[in-house]
């Protein structure tokens, strides 16, 4: 059986989006996963990307994924930072 990722409220996907393109340094925020995956040696193309194995898939979302949460704590602490 296929497990399929979704976002479980739905209309934070544009912002998560413009999140992962901050932390990868680039404009658009589709083109993130796709300069990680070519800077990590990943054939990942539009669409089905079902033949990527586990290893191939963790190097774009490992990448991706840890500098995210970077941001996330830093943002976090800047917030923080301005209540006090």
């Amino acid at each position: 059986m296929a497990r399929r990722n979704r976002i479980l409220v739905p209309e934070a996907q544009n912002r998560l989006n413009q999140l992962k393109a901050k932390v990868a340094g680039v404009n658009q925020p589709e083109q993130a996963k796709f300069e990680a995956a070519e800077e990590a040696g990943v054939p990942l193309h539009k669409g089905y990307n079902g033949t990527l194995t586990s290893k191939q898939a963790g190097k774009i979302g490992g990448r991706l994924g840890g500098n995210m949460v970077k941001e996330l704590v830093k943002m976090a602490q800047e917030d923080l930072s301005k209540r006090q």
